[in-house]
């Protein structure tokens, strides 16, 4: 009896063309405009590296996926199904989050009813992965960054008062003497958090065994991303109320955002490496 995961000897070619030419056809216009969207939004850029670490995480565990018997499973008929019911609602109600997850769903339903239960379980990390190259609602992710602006502009305005520099703050606005600043939806850390939340379950996954670990690093990503953005608006508001509005405009604005998210990146790794430590 055959039992390796061998796919150009045992998988029907025929039946693989046309299932790649089908979703191909099927979301013709929908993978090229997510793709558009790492590109162009910022806070979507790191989507780009999401399908590259998913195959990383497929690649961790390829020997042993090689040697898994096939048993497709009739259960993944109507996970098939729901993911192109989602395809179908998202597109008459023009719902690109619905449309674009729909295809990390019909990926799972694939893999399950083709190979079954055994390569699904194997396989579920590196296709869950999959949503976070999905962007997020407008409607979310303005429900989510204007409550961060305020937060992080009425806890940025008390740590510059206590550095004795005269500020007041309405709304997301901070007003200095001689200039104004406003917290933009850049420093309100839901930028780099969803950059950075994605990065830390890689790393999570990667770096750590025990699912309470793993569930702490992925959870730090939070605050890190915040204070380290708290941190970006407060050194930019001590640098605004010396030299002007033209401290935090142009390459430092750049400079700061990146400088942040390495920052944010340095704090999750060692608390990864503390982690791997402990117990």
């Amino acid at each position: 009896m055959k039992s390796k995961f061998a796919y150009l000897a045992d998988f029907p070619k025929v039946k693989l063309i046309l299932l790649l030419v089908a979703i191909g056809a099927a979301y013709a216009t929908i993978i090229p405009g997510m793709v558009s969207d790492w590109y162009n939004d910022e806070n979507y850029s790191h989507g780009f590296l999401v399908p590259l670490i998913s195959i990383y995480f497929l690649s961790l565990n390829w020997s042993e996926l090689r040697s898994t018997p096939l048993r497709p499973s009739s259960f993944g008929l109507p996970v098939i199904i729901g993911s192109l019911m989602l395809l179908m609602f998202g597109f008459i109600g023009t719902e690109y989050f619905t449309m674009r997850a729909s295809l990390v769903v019909l990926v799972a339903g694939i893999v399950l009813y083709w190979f079954g239960w055994a390569v699904f379980r194997l396989a579920s990390l590196p296709i869950a992965f999959l949503i976070f190259m999905v962007p997020l609602p407008y409607i979310v992710y303005d429900a989510l960054a204007f409550p961060l602006k305020l937060m992080v502009t009425k806890a940025s305005v008390g740590v510059l008062k206590i550095l004795s520099i005269p500020v007041v703050s309405e709304g997301n606005i901070i007003m200095f003497p001689q200039t104004v600043l406003e917290v933009a939806d850049a420093c309100s850390g839901l930028r780099s958090l969803m950059s950075l939340i994605t990065l830390a379950v890689a790393l999570a996954f990667i770096s750590q065994k025990s699912a309470v670990k793993r569930t702490i690093l992925i959870i730090s990503a939070v605050p890190v991303a915040i204070m380290t953005n708290m941190f970006r608006v407060i050194v930019t508001g001590v640098l605004a109320n010396h030299y002007g509005a033209a401290a935090a405009e142009g390459f430092f604005h750049e400079f700061a955002g990146m400088a942040v998210f390495i920052l944010a990146m340095v704090i999750l790794f060692t608390e990864g490496a503390i982690l791997r430590r402990i117990g």
